[in-house]
This record gives C-alpha cells, structure tokens and sequence, in this order.
C-alpha cells in the first residue's frame, strides 16, 4: 500500500511540473502595428518569428494614433521615420531604428493612356495619390516638388483622390478608377501582372527609409527587441528583400 501511494504521489507531482510548463508559462502574442506596403513582408516573416504574432496594417498616420491613445502594442513599423520619431520624443515608443528602404513608382492599370511621366500634365487625365498625413502621400509630394513649376502645378490639377494609405492606391489602379497613381515599387511588384510601372528618373526620388520601434508600454519588450532584430538581420531581413524592400541608407 505503501509503494502504491508513493506512486500515485509521483504521478501527481509530475502532472503538476507539466502544467507549470503548458500555456500558463508562455509569453502572451507579440502585438506588431505595420505600415499596409510592409504586409507581405511582415506576415511572412511572423510565421517564422518563433512567437505568436498579431499583426494589424494600416496607413502609419493611423497606426501612430493608435499608440498615442494607449491602445496595445509591442513594435511599430512605419513607411518612414518622422511618425517613430515623433512618438520617441513623446516617450511613447523607444529609440526608432531603420530597417529598410524603398522606392516610388508611377503604376499604371492595363489600357491606361499614360506612358510618362509628362503625361501626368496633360488635361483629363485621372491621377491618385495618397493622403499628405500618409508617408506614401508625403513622398508623393516631395518628388512633384522637383519638377519644374508649371509641370506640376499641371499634374496637381490631375488629382482626382488621396488616399489614406497605399493599399487603397493600389485598389483605385485596380478598379480603373484611375489613369495612373504613386506608390512604392514593392506594392506595384505585389500586384503582379495587373499593373504596370514607370520608373520616375532618380533625380527625382525621394528617400523612403522605413523605421520601426518597441513600444515604451509594451509588456513583452525582450520579445518585441528580438522581432526588432530579426528585421535588421534575421528572418525579417530576408522576407523584407524577397518583397523587393532595400537595405537601409
């Protein structure tokens, strides 16, 4: 009897040792807020994170907003680096680091009228872009501001919507809604054949550095710090550059 009971006592303990290691044990899910062009890259580097990762996209300007009203998060991922920075000085997320770089594209849907970028001035042509508080938007207008005055006053005059975030250029492309429209060379490549690109010339590019921070709230920051790494150097990396994103300036 004796032998028995202290059996049944080491089964017991051993049942509870592997309930201290079940569920109850694990970190909770990593809460990552991306810019919408990173979706691609990022689900495919969050399968291999080697943590459970939830991922929301939207434009930056938004996801920003989130931060600053206290909604959960762990890292933010931004298509440029003004939003990080602006929330670093708040104190609201930790020191930013920049993790990729990209270009801008004038993508065109099939039939469109437009093969140049001179065609952008000439009167009816239907142009959209994204919104001045969305990075796309703001780059948008940082190379229309190189070209000559009248040329794009003329363009300006073309605007037909902006948009609050680059998924929503690429749709209006898409839906044929529009002749032509501005976004990233990584979103215009996602769209495979439905559309097609116009390569602006590089005097007039922009540079489109991509910057990502832990959130100061976070509760999970040695997880949210090796996420962070494996962008810079890791399986992050690599799903950045198969998605066509750049290294870092």
């Amino acid at each position: 009897m004796r032998r028995v009971l202290l059996i049944l006592a080491a089964a017991v303990l051993a049942g509870s040792l592997l309930a201290g290691c079940g569920s109850d044990g694990e970190e909770p899910p990593l809460t990552v807020l991306g810019a919408s062009s990173l979706e691609t890259a990022l689900s495919e580097y969050d399968r291999s994170a080697g943590a459970a990762v939830r991922a929301s996209f939207a434009g930056s300007d938004q996801l920003a907003a989130q931060i600053r009203r206290g909604a959960p998060a762990d890292v933010f991922a931004s298509a440029d680096t003004e939003y990080p920075a602006e929330l670093y000085r708040a104190g609201l997320v930790e020191k930013p680091v920049v993790f990729a770089a990209n270009e801008l594209v004038l993508a065109v849907p099939p039939g469109s009228p437009v093969a140049s970028l001179a065609d952008l001035a000439r009167p009816g042509t239907k142009l959209v872009v994204g919104a001045p508080s969305v990075p796309v938007g703001r780059y948008t207008r940082a190379l229309l501001a190189r070209l000559p005055r009248g040329e794009r006053r003329a363009i300006e005059r073309n605007i037909r919507s902006e948009e609050p975030e680059v998924g929503s250029v690429v749709a209006k492309l898409e839906q044929g809604a529009a002749d032509a429209g501005f976004l990233y060379v990584t979103d215009a490549e996602a769209a495979g054949d439905g559309l097609a690109t116009v390569r602006t010339p590089a005097r007039l590019q922009p540079t489109i550095a991509y910057a990502a921070a832990v959130v100061s709230h976070s509760d999970v920051r040695a997880a949210a710090h090796r996420y962070l790494d494996g962008l810079l150097h890791g399986q992050g990396a690599g799903a950045l550059r198969r998605s066509g994103f750049l290294p870092p300036p």
